[in-house]
């Protein structure tokens, strides 16, 4: 009896020690808070202000890179609420419009919504870095899968953001974007 509860044990602590890894060591476990401190400090109403290009990749779920893309992006602001007018360019030859309404709120929380969401997406700036949460309905041409996406906006000057997006399916990363976005001089 003795080592069986003894093997019990160790496999409950060997559980607790998976579930720390997944929580301490993964994506997801980053907060807004993490960043807090970091400057310069994120604004969406001005670093997601006027024209923007955009290049990046996307990678599919065994790490290889499926897609290339380039994208040129035009936010407008009044007061705390704003569009992020997106027109991508892909490698395929395959081109996409999107629209981002977006909405400040207090304590640097943010409310996105745009057409291919399920529902809408919740986000908080904080320091040098913007979270932003929510569900994308892929277009029936790629198979029309509802993804959980978590996108992360790193500000690394005035005119540069990094983004890091993983897109999950039951739990599952099944891609990852990166993506540096510019402001374009006027």
């Amino acid at each position: 009896m003795t080592t069986f509860l003894t093997l019990l044990a160790g496999m409950a602590l060997m559980l607790a020690l998976v579930v720390a890894v997944q929580r301490f060591a993964r994506f997801p476990a980053q907060t807004p808070a993490d960043y807090a401190k970091m400057e310069p400090a994120f604004d969406i109403r001005k670093h997601l202000s006027g024209p923007m290009t955009c290049e990046g990749v996307i990678y599919g779920p065994m790490g290889r890179v499926t897609s290339r893309f380039t994208a040129d992006m035009h936010g407008t602001w009044d007061g705390d609420s704003g569009t992020l007018a997106e027109y991508f360019r892909y490698d395929s030859g395959t081109t996409q419009d999107r629209e981002w309404r977006l909405t400040l709120q207090s304590g640097g929380r943010i409310r996105a919504e745009a057409d291919d969401l399920v529902g809408r997406g919740e986000g908080n700036q904080k320091g040098a870095a913007l979270q932003l949460r929510y569900t994308i309905r892929l277009p029936e041409s790629a198979g029309g899968h509802a993804l959980d996406v978590t996108d992360w906006l790193y500000l690394i000057d005035d005119k540069t953001i990094v983004n890091r997006s993983q897109f999950r399916k039951y739990g599952i990363k099944v891609a990852e974007l990166v993506a540096t976005m510019r402001k374009v001089d006027a």
